[in-house]
């Protein structure tokens, strides 16, 4: 039998390779790595779907609907009685239900106190990596006296408050987790604005915002996807 010319093999060879098409990046062959779960807490007087901005841009960044979790609580309640307590089941049950280790919390105002609060005394951090704060009133806020007489959810948020000062006491960004926090210059419900920063945290300042701005601003956004990525 005649073998085919060299010039009809080259040919063969190329009519392979274009039907083949061009071979498939390294990244398109390997699966995306997930993320860590990232749970959203909203602050007082609020519910989970003020999240919706951060959630697109969660989504737009890669997050699948496995990997984001909003926690809805009654606001009213105590952040050392209650709350705390059924943030960390919550926690255990995504933990559960995701088979992740750890995950990352980003919390909105009041709902940084009771996840403090479980990371001091819940023994929250060997099962937290990241933890932000958009405008928590970590030191409390004045604001808070125009309801504490009725309200304990504004009691423990009142400045020299029993919560206040638990939190205070010692390290305040205790454990291997990568606290953040986002303060404005310009947010009416925090007052004075020096009271989000801890200390050891990255403590990043926002410009001039509304207190519910810190939700939806872009700039606050990118922060907060660079700072889980971290």
């Amino acid at each position: 039998m005649r073998r085919p010319a060299a010039p009809l093999l080259a040919l063969i060879a190329v009519l392979a390779a274009v039907l083949a098409g061009p071979p498939a990046p390294a990244q398109a062959r390997t699966a995306a790595a997930p993320h860590r779960p990232v749970i959203l807490v909203h602050g007082y007087n609020a519910d989970p779907g003020v999240w919706g901005g951060l959630d697109a841009r969660l989504r737009a960044a890669g997050y699948t609907d496995g990997e984001i979790h909003r926690w809805g609580y009654d606001t009213h309640q105590s952040v050392n009685e209650v709350l705390a307590g059924r943030f960390a089941a919550y926690v255990e049950d995504v933990r559960r239900r995701t088979g992740a280790d750890t995950v990352d919390i980003v919390a909105h105002s009041y709902g940084s106190l009771p996840t403090r609060w479980y990371l001091k005394y819940g023994g929250g951090t060997a099962a937290v990596a990241h933890w932000i704060s958009l405008g928590g009133p970590n030191h409390g806020t004045g604001v808070a006296w125009a309801c504490a007489l009725w309200d304990q959810a504004c009691r423990d948020m009142t400045p020299g408050s029993w919560v206040q000062k638990r939190l205070a006491e010692g390290d305040e960004t205790p454990g291997a987790v990568a606290y953040t926090t986002f303060w404005s210059g310009c947010d009416e419900v925090i007052n004075p604005d020096g009271s989000v920063p801890l200390a050891g945290a990255d403590n990043r300042p926002a410009g001039c915002l509304d207190h519910n701005a810190l939700l939806g601003d872009e700039a606050v956004a990118r922060g907060v996807l660079a700072a889980l990525a971290g």
